[in-house]
C-alpha cells in the first residue's frame, strides 16, 4: 500500500479509536493524528510479536489497536 492508503486508513484509525475510547479521546483531529502514530506503533508492536495480519483489514485492524494504545497513554498522561 502506498503511502497515501497508509495515511488514509491511519486517519479512519484515529476516527475508530476515538469512537471506541470512553470519553471519545481528545476531539477528532487529535484522534487523526494519534491514529496515523498508532498505525506505526501498531505495525512495530505486532512485528515484535510474531502477528501478521493480511489485507487492509488487517492493516486497518493493526492501526486501530495502536491508536487505541495511543490514546490510553495519552488520556494517562492527561490526568
Amino acid at each position: 500500500m502506498g503511502l497515501i492508503g497508509s495515511l488514509i486508513l491511519g486517519c479512519l484509525a484515529g476516527f475508530c479509536a476515538g469512537k471506541l475510547m470512553k470519553g471519545g479521546g481528545f476531539g477528532l483531529i487529535m484522534n487523526i493524528i494519534l491514529g496515523l502514530f498508532g498505525g506505526l506503533v501498531g505495525g512495530w508492536l505486532f512485528e515484535q510479536l510474531g502477528i501478521t495480519w493480511g489485507g487492509v483489514l488487517g492493516q486497518l485492524g493493526t492501526a486501530i489497536i495502536g491508536a487505541v494504545a495511543i490514546l490510553w497513554v495519552a488520556s494517562l498522561i492527561k490526568k
